[in-house]
């Protein structure tokens, strides 16, 4: 999905398209990356049903999985964990513990009556 040289582009257009291959059930989760991680976190979080959390340490790529089911992280292209962040993040279960669940439903139940 993403782009195959060192040129400019708008992250925008990248973050949607994982984001909702991921909305269609065409793939389980997303990494993307740009020179800070924040705008792509933030255009990918536009769709719905998305969870994109902006990951800079190893604590928070395994928390994001294990409290929020997040299913996109996004990291800056310096981030020397990156390897690392991606692992803890792909390999971490959601916990499935009732707070979370029920704080993810309040999330979701929110997102759809704001549809237009």
């Amino acid at each position: 999905y993403g782009t195959f040289n060192e040129s400019s582009v708008d992250y925008p257009l990248f973050a949607f398209k994982v984001a909702e291959a991921i909305k269609n059930k065409e793939i389980e989760k997303g990494i993307l990356i740009c020179t800070t991680g924040i705008g792509i976190s933030i255009a990918a979080n536009k769709v719905k049903g998305i969870r994109c959390a902006k990951v800079d340490n190893l604590n928070e790529a395994k928390m994001t999985r294990l409290h929020n089911d997040a299913n996109i992280i996004a990291l800056n292209g310096s981030n020397d964990l990156g390897v690392e962040l991606v692992r803890i993040f792909l390999e971490t279960p959601f916990s499935n513990e009732e707070k979370h669940i029920r704080r993810l439903k309040m999330i979701s139940d929110y997102e759809d009556s704001n549809d237009n």
